[in-house]
């Protein structure tokens, strides 16, 4: 089959990116960059473990990490399988 017949998915970082979403990580996992995966998820467990125990002054400032952190999991995992795809 030629190049131009066959299907290209649209879909392509999706599902990295959905693991991401569900565990900060995950997508890096999936994406064999397993040593981003334990730093990500690393980084998201602590920010989201000290803003539940409600550290004081520091909760929305360690909120804002874990949100940051969270948001470049699903960005990353998505665009690292895009380029992969290629």
């Amino acid at each position: 089959m030629t190049t131009s017949l066959r299907k290209r998915s649209k879909a392509t970082g999706v599902v990295p990116a959905a693991a991401s979403f569900a565990l900060p990580g995950a997508g890096q996992l999936i994406n064999g960059q397993g040593v981003k995966a334990v730093g990500v998820f690393g980084v998201a467990l602590a920010t989201g473990a000290a803003f539940l125990t409600g550290l004081p002054l520091l909760g929305a400032v360690i909120g804002a990490a874990h949100v940051v952190t969270h948001v470049y999991a699903v960005g990353d995992a998505y665009v690292q399988a895009r380029k992969k795809r290629r």
